[in-house]
């Protein structure tokens, strides 16, 4: 706690002169809270926005360099770069995120958990990031249980393009290029990662290399005032070295294993406007193949998953009157999976939902209900409510109530452990909070309180331990509704422009995440890999040199547990980073910096090496 206590006294003395003017407003407007187009000070509910300048200050394609400056966010890699990377809000499960990408869900529905590895999606050509923290199925349905992180990729009019290099022999490479008129726009572009990276396994000795390419592109075209047709994909094909669990001793060590991974999703659709209405209609399709290789046993995959969801979707606002808006929608999903081991299967989800607003400005509510359909287990509803209060300028209080929840994967269902009585994960998240202005503003503060309380999830149960009509085919074990879970905290976020040159921001998390399952041996420990406090902190200062911009990070991570059981420990760690920044022209610019500045050992899975001390340098242009 004494960090939080100096971050604050260094973002609270010699403020001279804080200009909320200063926010991009364009980064005030999130998505994620209702459906459609919102402004931040409309909502009740936890909601952060990094804008493209802020994801290119940070430097370098790692993802979670990024959403680590967010308040409620911790991750765990297994090793290297592309390596599984999952990541955790307020203490949900990574599979408990519903990620979006140019609005597309791209949950990998052919895992056990179903959901999405960000070992597969790098910065290349992102352009804005919005997370909601807390549950919101009533607007985005299934998987909404910790919160929505929704990817945008960036609009460009010329051409972008920025390269780097550094340790391990890493190259990040992208270029962009866009189009826009009165009547059209179109951004594409590509990027390609690759580095001979290190061990994954920590006591390890042979290096793990991971390469992804990608491309990406985004259109729009106005056909008339009122009507437009709209278009994004995005292609990645990545290969990654793993280490696992040879014979004789089955530890994690090196071995010859490796996984290539494409991706591909894509949405068409329009959008109509028409004076109080408003209608977005498209249809998006994802899918994910990933094959599994070890050298030692031949050429052939030793494992191979496939999975695909269609999605038909339709949104609509209506300004009833000013100031009650109604948020509506309708969509209808297929997904189905299939493995070396499973054959084809698949299921099918409907939805409608209805959200009612009264944005008045000083006083804002929202209310709303939504009714799922699925094939296997029949209906479900699910409700939320949100509000905020402006009581000072710029000042305001927020408070929300979100029920999530997650449907069973098609793998927990019908696989060789699944279950098709198997029902939804449900959750409940009530928060509360004060916040002037918003993380890009002159100013910000937030203080916010939640706890999120989680049952019916799905667990694995082993046929050694019970006696289970499911167990009679002689199967291992089966997926079955048992736990119970409670997430409970506070998030603390501080921001300042300080003076024209020098910005500083903080943002501290307490996350108390817990079994709750009455009479299983793990009641009362915390949930694996969760640790209880996280805090960032970052300052960039432009020196009056040329406009030399100086950065620093500092995160700092406390202990947790790799294990359900509380039996492996995860040591607390700090990490330091220094960034720089020289614009040699109005065009080009020159960057660089130096990760985890102390050569910090530290492991975000037991077992798994992370990176050392590692220095980066490039370049960008803009034409």
């Amino acid at each position: 706690m004494k960090y939080l206590y100096l971050i604050g006294c260094s973002l609270l003395v010699a403020t001279p002169a804080f200009a909320d003017d200063l926010a991009d407003r364009d980064n005030a407007i999130t998505v994620v809270a209702s459906g459609s187009a919102l402004d931040l000070s409309q909502t009740g509910q936890s909601i952060s926005i990094v804008g493209s300048d802020e994801i290119d200050a940070i430097q370098g394609p790692d993802l979670t360099r990024v959403l680590e400056r967010l308040p409620g966010v911790t991750f765990s890699r297994n090793g290297v770069l592309g390596g599984f990377t999952g990541i955790r809000v307020r203490g949900a499960g990574s599979e408990q995120l519903l990620v979006l990408v140019d609005g597309i869900r791209v949950a990998d529905v052919s895992s056990p958990g179903g959901g999405y590895d960000f070992g597969n999606l790098t910065t290349g050509g992102v352009g804005k990031i919005e997370l909601l923290r807390g549950s919101n199925s009533v607007v985005w349905g299934s998987e909404a249980i910790g919160g929505v992180l929704a990817v945008t990729s960036r609009r460009l009019e010329g051409v972008e393009a920025t390269a780097e290099y550094g340790a391990r022999d890493t190259v990040n490479a992208n270029l962009a290029a866009g189009l826009a008129g009165s009547d059209h726009e179109l951004t594409l572009s590509g990027g390609y990662v690759r580095t001979d990276g290190f061990s994954s396994a920590a006591s390890g000795s042979e290096a793990d290399g991971f390469r992804q390419w990608q491309v990406k592109g985004r259109g729009r075209f106005q056909a008339s005032d009122s009507f437009a047709l709209v278009a994004a994909g995005r292609y990645a094909d990545g290969k990654v070295d793993l280490d696992g669990f040879p014979a004789p001793l089955y530890v994690l060590d090196d071995t010859p294993e490796y996984q290539e991974t494409q991706e591909f999703s894509g949405r068409a659709g329009f959008e109509y406007s028409g004076g109080d209405f408003q209608l977005d209609a498209g249809f998006a399709h994802y899918e994910i193949d990933r094959a599994n290789f070890d050298a030692t046993f031949g050429s052939d995959p030793s494992f191979e998953g496939k999975g695909r969801t269609d999605r038909a979707e339709l949104k609509g606002v209506w300004h009833v009157a000013e100031p009650l808006r109604l948020d509506f929608g309708a969509d209808h999903e297929w997904s189905r999976f299939s493995t070396s081991f499973e054959s084809r299967k698949k299921a099918r989800l409907a939805s409608g939902h209805a959200l009612l607003g009264w944005y008045a400005g000083t006083v804002n509510l929202a209310a709303g209900v939504r009714i799922d359909d699925h094939s296997r287990f029949g209906s479900e509803a699910t409700f939320g409510a949100n509000g905020s209060v402006e009581f000072a300028e710029g000042w305001r209080i927020r408070a929300s109530y979100g029920e999530g929840f997650k449907v069973p994967t098609l793998y927990q269902l019908f696989s060789d452990f699944g279950n098709t009585a198997l029902s939804p994960e449900r959750s409940k998240t009530y928060d509360i909070g004060i916040e002037k202005g918003d993380r890009n503003a002159g100013l910000h503060f937030a203080l916010t309180a939640f706890r999120r309380d989680t049952r019916g999830l799905i667990d694995f149960v082993s046929c050694f331990s019970v006696s289970d009509p499911l167990c009679d085919d002689g199967r291992f074990g089966f997926y079955a509704n048992i736990g119970k879970a409670r997430a409970e905290g506070i998030e603390v976020e501080l921001g300042a422009q300080v003076s024209e040159r020098f910005h500083a921001q903080a943002a501290y998390s307490y996350v108390k995440s817990q079994n709750r399952t009455v009479g299983d041996a793990n009641d009362g420990n915390d949930l694996a890999r969760r640790p209880r406090h996280a805090v960032t902190f970052a300052v960039d200062w432009r020196t009056p040199l040329n406009d030399l911009t100086l950065g620093a990070d500092l995160r700092m991570v406390g202990d947790s547990y790799d294990d359900a059981g509380n039996f492996t420990p995860l040591d607390g760690y700090a990490l330091a980073t220094l960034r720089a920044s020289l614009p040699v022209s109005e065009a080009i610019e020159l960057f660089g910096r130096v990760e985890n500045l102390t050569d910090e050992r530290y492991q975000t899975a037991a077992g798994y090496g992370t990176p050392g001390r590692s220095a980066y340098f490039g370049a960008r242009a803009r034409f």
